[in-house]
């Protein structure tokens, strides 16, 4: 098959990574990609919300399946355009990429299908959202109904900060027109984890879990990010608490979209909290995640392009009993340039690179980077390069991970030091 992956982050390097693996894969292009990705795919100077760009060139190159990476295009309707043209396209179409595209049609889905979710309100006007804040007091959740790559969400400890930012999303200056309605949430009190599931509008197969650290800083304090790094599976997936998310949240969901119109095709992303041992929806993602997709793929033990193209094409039943798993441990570490995510600064160079990649058991996947005026590696947004390893448990995982951090030299990046921390803690400290 000709594929064309969309997207240029550190989860598009990965896909392209272990797509280009496939005996099925003739050619592979990527657009627009990035340094990583041109080491196993052709990039195409096309942005990922170039539509028409992306449907012409999937014309002129006889594309058999276009892997639709990142959340904006699902959103924009790209599987819709290219649907319309003939060609298949794994992930969502733009009316079921809803349930990521607006939190608040995901919370009133959630309420019609009896999903377990928090209590929440939504708001377009502050008096409203004010008075309900105050009504239920702190801490609350107060989140931009749109996207906002993945920062969107403010976890308000106080009534005045949950004010605060309700406030600055809905005049648009903290998230522009994705926080011009906002969900104002219950505070559940527990412990997060990532479910991922793909299905084929019809037929739904349960993956694997993923545990993210969205905090900037350690022992997940600071501010939301993107995602600073995430192994998998997490140390509290237990059959029985997978079976009930299945049961619960991810087989209504795609009932749901099915019954309303919309049949879900592509990569169901469930971000639940446990709480009392039974998991309670917090949002749907309809992509892979990232950082979770560089350690999940790090442990996938099947051929990624055939998987996706029977999702993409309705035959998901038929290849459902050949998905397998590595017994292992995968873990990802994000290098993010200081500042992030806030302000940082661009075009430092990186080097060691490919030393990290020759550390055992590990591979560098590129997010954020560019080639320099002297074809070296420099950074080019917040989260540059995820550190990815593996081993035989959290520990291997991360002790292998962390050597090749530190065989890249990079001064003007940082990480976290502590990503696995909650699956290495004493009990006591698990819930802290």
């Amino acid at each position: 098959m000709n594929v064309l992956l969309i997207g240029s982050g550190g989860r598009e390097h990965a896909l392209a990574w272990y797509l280009a693996q496939s005996d099925g894969c003739r050619e592979l292009f990527c657009a627009p990609g990035n340094p990583g990705t041109a080491q196993c795919a052709e990039t195409v100077a096309l942005g990922a919300d170039n539509l028409d760009g992306i449907v012409r060139f999937a014309r002129e190159k006889s594309i058999d399946l276009v892997v639709i990476g990142p959340e904006g295009p699902l959103v924009a309707g790209l599987a819709d355009r290219l649907a319309e043209a003939g060609i298949a396209a794994f992930g969502p179409s733009a009316a079921a990429a809803r349930l990521e595209g607006s939190k608040a049609f995901m919370k009133d889905f959630c309420t019609r299908h009896n999903i377990p979710t928090a209590a929440y309100g939504r708001f377009t006007d502050a008096a409203g959202a004010e008075a309900f804040i105050r009504k239920n007091g702190a801490p609350v959740v107060v989140k931009a109904d749109g996207l906002a790559a993945g920062k969107g969400v403010v976890i308000a400890q106080s009534v005045d900060e949950a004010i605060a930012a309700m406030r600055d999303m809905l005049s648009g200056n903290a998230f522009g027109a994705a926080g011009h309605e906002v969900v104002i949430e219950e505070f559940l009190d527990g412990e997060e984890l990532s479910f991922f599931a793909i299905a084929d509008g019809k037929t739904v197969v349960p993956l694997t879990s993923a545990q993210d650290h969205k905090r900037a800083g350690e022992g997940d304090t600071g501010p939301n990010t993107g995602g600073m790094g995430a192994y998998s599976p997490a140390h509290l997936m237990t059959e029985g608490l997978g079976r009930q998310i299945e049961e619960t949240i991810i087989n209504p969901a795609i009932a749901g979209m099915r019954a309303e119109g919309a049949p879900f095709s592509g990569i169901l992303f469930a971000g639940v909290m446990v709480v009392n041992g039974r998991a309670v929806l917090l949002e749907f993602n309809t992509r892979f995640g990232d950082p979770e997709c560089q350690a999940i793929l790090s442990r996938l033990d099947c051929d990624l392009l055939a998987l996706l193209h029977a999702a993409a094409t309705g035959r998901l039943a038929e290849i459902k009993d050949g998905i397998f798993w590595r017994d292992e441990t995968a873990l990802c570490v994000v290098m993010a340039a200081k500042g992030y995510p806030g302000a940082y600064a661009r075009g430092s160079v990186i080097r060691g690179i490919d030393r990290a990649d020759h550390c055992e058991g590990v591979k560098v996947f590129h997010a954020g980077t560019a080639l320099d005026g002297a074809g070296e590696v420099a950074a080019d947004g917040g989260r540059v390069l995820g550190v990815t390893a593996t081993g035989k448990d959290v520990a291997e995982a991360r002790e292998r991970a962390y050597r090749g951090v530190d065989a890249i030299d990079w001064p003007e990046g940082f990480c976290r030091r502590d990503i696995g921390w909650r699956a290495l803690a004493p009990r006591s400290e698990k819930r802290s």
